[in-house]
């Protein structure tokens, strides 16, 4: 051991070389340990809203506007505040929109810089110098670091400021000064980033989001059910792809695959023009309000309907090549009688609202057509070979997971399967029994082998247990005793479309309950929480994201357009910063133009939901345990040079 302790000191000693470099160390190291811990915004259910999304990282769910509010109090009207925060969401657009009507641009340049710097000021103050200047443009790092760091060694410190500022105007820069100047209080106002899952769908830009995060400073994801079917399709499984195809047409944004991810759909599209040109498709409609003509409106719903039988028939398929799955009771195809148009569920008869099935042979329900083989075979090779949604995909694989531990909260997108009395579930997957995290863990295992198991049975297994994830009533991302896509396109009775929740749900406000699954995933039961999503947070009627006295946030407030009608908001940011936890819930965003040229914001209503006693700093996060183990190795370190057991490198 003490070998082994001896070549870990060598390797350390490489990067602190001498007594003088691991004591410098050791003093930063622990300087930083006392410092305000860094601000967590906790988002989910995002579901393709980009402008909002944008929106909410730009203004920090609200948190630029009070830092406006705290440096300028009263000596800055509040038309004055708002146009210097949307400046700071918007710089390039609002400088542009400025420029058409302001006469003296010299004198604006001047005052905003200086208000700029303020702000700048007043969000570094957190960090350390070290840290602010790892944020800051390389460009322009150095005049930055100067302007918001006081200078006690400068006597007419006015006067200095003065000449960065003039000189900044005088060379042509500040356009592009006031741009870094923004985006560095945009960086600074969110330290780190949590995505609790559900990127994906309904929206019409989940591609641009991903683009976004692909760049972003610090953030994990927590994968949501409808992430795991998008990672399904870029996989290659089939019934990911064809649940991805029709729900991009349903909500009408199959331009996310053709123009977004250069997916061809032309076949898919010739196919459905020849099979259903002369069905008017009822079932099928378009949700939302498409911002095309008739005509396109009409092929998506022709492609919508095609591509829907093509996904009962795989998903046919994949349940009868998975029995393990236990989902024969969703395979619903061979129960239709064709000639009369009904269908028989649980012992009842039921007429269909849709009865032309042109592909479907009812001898053989759920086999592909030669034309509707083909289209899979072009669609598979489509997702498989899209470079930019590969990279998107493993983005998720590299910074996501099933569930994540994070500074003493448990967050995950969906729940922990439980049954009525409130125990742990046990799911049955490949021959062993799984429950609670080791469910989490094996079911995140196959996703990662669906990606790289070398093993092409070990592969193929992680597809499907992508599609598993996406539908089962035992995947901890879907929580619901069925996935009742087909009642809703072919059934009146709303009896049959109803989802019943997993008793999870209805046990958020058991303590024993949470305490019970808290301590399943290594946590203390005081002092943690439970952070997740998936299930929209009614708010108009009542209902609460604050569950079991504050243990558990349920943070789905309706990001997605199609759920703001039912939840009565547009989302919730949860913040969690050094003096607690916020919860923010914020109004529908009108449009980026409209936040540009009106100077629009979104209203977030914030309320603290719990203040630490003391206030947090880094020396209690997760950061500050490892950065107290440097600290200790650091020690030793110093203490074998000390004593002669490792030489300095001078």
């Amino acid at each position: 051991m003490k070998d082994l302790e001896s070549r870990y000191l060598e390797r350390l000693s490489q990067l602190y070389p001498t007594i003088a470099k691991a004591a410098t160390e050791i003093i930063n190291l622990q300087a930083i340990l006392n410092l305000p811990k860094g601000t967590e915004h906790f988002l989910t259910d995002i579901h393709g809203e980009y402008e909002a999304f944008a929106h909410v990282l730009k203004n920090g769910s609200g948190a630029v506007r009070r830092k406006i509010d705290e440096v300028f109090g009263n000596t800055l009207s509040s038309k004055d505040k708002q146009a210097l925060a949307t400046l700071i969401y918007y710089p390039k657009e609002k400088i542009s929109h400025i420029k058409k009507t302001e006469e003296n641009m010299e004198d604006w340049y001047k005052i905003t810089l200086y208000r700029l710097i303020e702000v700048c000021k007043c969000a570094a103050s957190k960090y350390t110098r070290s840290k602010v200047r790892k944020a800051l443009p390389e460009e322009f790092a150095y005049v930055i670091d100067e302007l918001i760091t006081e200078k006690a060694e400068v006597s007419d410190k006015e006067s200095y400021y003065n000449s960065i500022v003039s000189t900044i105007i005088g060379i042509g820069r500040a356009e592009v000064f006031i741009t870094a100047l923004s985006e560095l209080v945009q960086r600074l106002t969110i330290d780190h980033l949590h995505i609790v899952g559900d990127i994906y769908d309904r929206g019409p830009g989940p591609h641009i989001i991903m683009d976004k995060l692909l760049t972003y400073h610090s953030v994990d994801i927590q994968w949501g059910n409808h992430d795991v079917l998008w990672m399904g399709a870029a996989a290659g499984q089939r019934g990911c792809i064809a649940n991805v195809i029709r729900i991009c047409a349903r909500y009408g944004n199959l331009d996310i695959l053709e123009d977004g991810y250069g997916i061809n759909l032309l076949p898919l599209a010739t196919f459905a023009m020849d099979t259903y040109g002369n069905d008017p498709c009822g079932c099928f409609q378009i949700k939302g309000a498409p911002e095309y003509g008739l005509d396109g409106v009409s092929l998506d719903v022709m492609m919508h309907k095609a591509i829907s039988v093509i996904q009962f028939k795989i998903e046919g398929q994949i349940i009868k090549k998975n029995p393990g799955f236990k989902m024969e009771d969703r395979n619903l195809l061979h129960r239709i009688d064709y000639e009369k148009g009904t269908i028989e569920i649980d012992g009842k008869t039921y007429e269909l609202l849709d009865r032309n099935f042109p592909t479907v042979d009812p001898k053989r329900p759920y086999a592909l057509t030669a034309a509707e083989e083909d289209i899979m075979e072009r669609l598979t090779k489509a997702f498989e070979n899209c470079q930019k949604l590969q990279e998107h995909m493993r983005f998720l694989l590299n910074k996501g997971g099933l569930y994540k531990v994070y500074n003493n909260n448990l967050l995950y997108h969906g729940c922990v399967p439980l049954k009525a009395d409130g125990s742990l579930k046990s799911v049955r997957l490949f021959g062993r029994s799984y429950k609670g995290k080791s469910l989490y863990e094996v079911l995140e295992s196959y996703v990662r082998k669906g990606f790289y198991a070398i093993d092409e049975k070990e592969r193929e297994r992680g597809k499907d247990i992508m599609w598993y994830i996406w539908l089962s009533e035992n995947s901890p991302l879907f929580g619901k005793d069925k996935m009742a896509t087909f009642e809703r396109y072919f059934l009146a009775e709303k009896e049959t479309h109803k989802e019943k929740k997993n008793p999870y749900y209805m046990l958020l406000e058991d303590e024993k309950v949470i305490d019970g699954i808290l301590r399943e995933f290594g946590l203390e039961t005081e002092g943690t929480h439970i952070i997740n999503g998936h299930v929209p947070v009614k708010l108009k009627n009542g209902e609460n994201p604050i569950k079991c006295g504050g243990k558990v946030y349920v943070i789905d407030g309706g990001f997605s357009k199609a759920y703001q009608k039912e939840t009565g908001i547009a989302g919730y940011t949860l913040i969690y910063n050094s003096h607690g936890i916020f919860l923010s819930a914020h109004r529908p965003f009108e449009s980026t133009e409209a936040a540009i040229e009106k100077e629009t914001d979104i209203h977030s209503d914030a309320m603290m939901v719990k203040r630490a006693a003391e206030r947090k700093l880094v020396g209690d996060t997760d950061i500050g345990r490892e950065l107290k183990e440097q600290i200790e190795d650091l020690k030793m370190l110093l203490e074998a040079y000390r004593s002669g057991q490792i030489a300095e490198k001078m």
